[in-house]
């Protein structure tokens, strides 16, 4: 892979890995759905002034558009919601691990989904590790009586869950052009999310400049830029090597959370991450390979 997609990789799951950090400052001035919204509408906004921009076409099917807003539900909406209502409770680089578990679940999913690949041993011993690092982290919170926080992290496994889900339920849209897929998926988060949070919230109330320039950077760099990112770089380097983000992320949201937000660091949390990346390392195999071939 050549060094300019290493970059690109390398800076997604920086900046997906930051995306816990805003969260965690946008939390303190407005209710956890209303930063989904704002995330999935300034997302959408983004994807469609790009769209519009390059000339795409991006006029579908009514049924199509129906079947992707739907999807937008499953991709985006109800996981930004999962990590900003779970965030309330544990902290951002706690977050950002649990989250790294989504290979592992995928592996789950797509090995029950019909069609679906079967899991390998190796990589059934992957998500092993991977759900051991779920339960390192978890049982400290567990010991220490804290209810809300051992909730927190099963509210987050919703993010992970839903991605497994829909990995296997975007084979539906391979034939759309990725960003065109994108702007309609975020079109729908955003409509359902929206009167969710008029519902249980109201109206927000008036942001600080610095809640403005998180959401605004949550919504139009860390989605739909991001995601515009993604899939431009997904031909070039192919599906296994894009999976490397969720390598880069944790240790990413981690290290922001300790520097910037003050958040403790346990010994939980390195043994959780560590537990999880050799169960990551596991699923994708390649080093392994490697040392099998050099064996």
């Amino acid at each position: 892979m050549a060094l300019r997609y290493w970059i690109i990789i390398v800076t997604l799951g920086a900046a997906w890995g930051m995306s816990f950090t805003f969260n965690a400052v946008l939390l303190r001035q407005l209710d956890p759905l209303w930063i989904t919204t704002g995330r999935v509408g300034f997302g959408a906004l983004g994807c469609w002034i790009y769209l519009l921009a390059r000339g795409y076409s991006w006029r579908i099917p009514p049924a199509r558009a129906l079947a992707l807003m739907g999807f937008g539900l499953l991709s985006y909406a109800i996981p930004f919601s999962c990590y900003a209502i779970a965030q309330q409770h544990i902290a951002s680089g706690v977050a950002g691990i649990v989250n790294a578990s989504t290979p592992a679940l995928a592996v789950v999913v797509t090995h029950f989904w019909p069609g679906g690949e079967r899991a390998s041993w190796r990589k059934s011993l992957g998500v092993a590790c991977g759900l051991s690092g779920i339960v390192i982290l978890s049982l400290p919170i567990l010991q220490n009586g804290q209810s809300s926080a051992a909730w927190a992290v099963l509210i987050m496994l919703g993010a992970p869950l839903c991605y497994a889900i829909s990995v296997n339920v975007a084979r539906r849209f391979r034939d759309l052009e990725s960003v065109v897929l994108v702007a309609w998926a975020l079109s729908g988060a955003s409509l359902g999310v929206l009167p969710l949070s008029l519902l249980s919230a109201g109206l927000p109330g008036a942001l600080t400049p610095q809640g403005w320039g998180a959401l605004l950077v949550i919504g139009f760099g860390l989605t739909s830029a991001a995601f515009i990112i993604f899939y431009w770089v997904l031909p070039r380097v192919g599906p296994t090597n894009v999976t490397l983000p969720t390598l880069i992320a944790p240790a990413s949201a981690l290290s922001l959370g300790v520097l910037v937000l003050g958040e403790p660091l346990a010994a939980s949390h390195l043994a959780g991450f560590g537990a999880i990346l050799f169960g990551l390392l596991l699923i994708d195999g390649r080093l392994f390979r490697r040392r099998l071939r050099m064996a």
